[in-house]
């Protein structure tokens, strides 16, 4: 193994561009695995049981969650979503990068957890407000109900911005997408993501032994 993999969380308010750039990320390097979250929601037209998410029942749920088979979870406009830790051990420990598509509650509770060491937290902020509702209503998902509760709910995440590692304003995507890429493969590089490392200078201690 060459490297550790990377927590790669990428959170923002709705609206922001989170989903966008999370799907160009793994597009850029397919390599990337997506954590597939649990929730209790019902799924919507489309989506896929193991690959969209994991849809269990409540009871079932909070059962993981007593179990500690969650590496986060939160409840989220009434329902509970969470991200399962199994899978996300052994692709890290296999060097294989994890997408975490989450709030700062989830982010928090990861950056706690013993894989804390091997997180990169990204935030998206939006250029202005009044572009963070004109996406939201662009995007014709949702009635307006819906978007005045998700606008509500953007101060409270965009307040934990400065609990993230990075932190970028997604006013060209094509820019932001750049600069997301360039974090990565930077962080790819850190000393703790090379376990190699360790045996490779042991290797040039005793050279240099051998030498003297």
């Amino acid at each position: 193994m060459s490297r550790r993999g990377l927590l790669i969380i990428l959170s923002s308010p709705s609206g922001a561009g989170k989903s966008t750039l999370a799907r160009r990320l793994r597009e850029w390097d397919t390599d990337i695995q997506f954590s597939v979250s649990g929730t209790t929601r019902p799924p919507r037209n489309g989506e896929v049981d193991g690959k969209d998410y994991h849809f269990v029942d409540e009871a079932t749920f909070k059962k993981m969650v007593a179990d500690g088979e969650m590496l986060e979870h939160a409840h989220v406009f009434a329902n509970f979503y969470g991200s399962p830790k199994v899978p996300v051990e052994a692709a890290i420990q296999a060097g294989k990068d994890v997408l975490f598509d989450i709030d700062w509650q989830g982010a928090q509770q990861i950056a706690n957890s013993p894989l804390a060491p091997h997180v990169l937290s990204i935030f998206l902020l939006p250029p202005s407000i009044v572009e963070l509702r004109r996406r939201l209503e662009s995007r014709g998902q949702d009635s307006e109900e819906t978007i005045a509760r998700r606008m509500t709910r953007s101060w409270d995440e965009i307040s934990h911005w400065d609990s993230y590692d990075y932190v970028l304003v997604n006013d060209d995507l094509e820019e932001t997408e750049k600069r997301l890429q360039t974090i990565v493969q930077a962080e790819r590089m850190r000393r703790i993501q090379q376990p190699h490392l360790l045996d490779h200078v042991r290797k040039l201690q005793t050279e240099f032994g051998d030498d003297t």
